[in-house]
């Protein structure tokens, strides 16, 4: 799942970001709030899953994405 989340979160972050499971979105991959949402409906896109709003502000590192995933997506 984590190799998954790094694919997608690089097309945001750029293929040179070091991206490891404590990098927050905001402070350690440089992501903007609408980059947050993009990120977030790549992952729905991705694992055909719907990602509630009231969900999305928990998602502040590639850690609580991957929790997310694992617990909510189908592989």
């Amino acid at each position: 799942m984590f190799d998954r989340t790094v694919e997608i979160l690089s097309d945001f972050a750029g293929d040179d970001a070091e991206i490891t499971l404590e990098s927050t979105l905001v402070d350690d991959l440089g992501l903007s709030s609408l980059d947050v949402i993009n990120v977030v409906a790549a992952f729905e896109d991705e694992f055909d899953i719907e990602v509630p709003d009231r969900v999305i502000p928990s998602l502040r590192t590639v850690q609580d994405i991957v929790n997310y995933l694992e617990e909510n997506a189908e592989e």
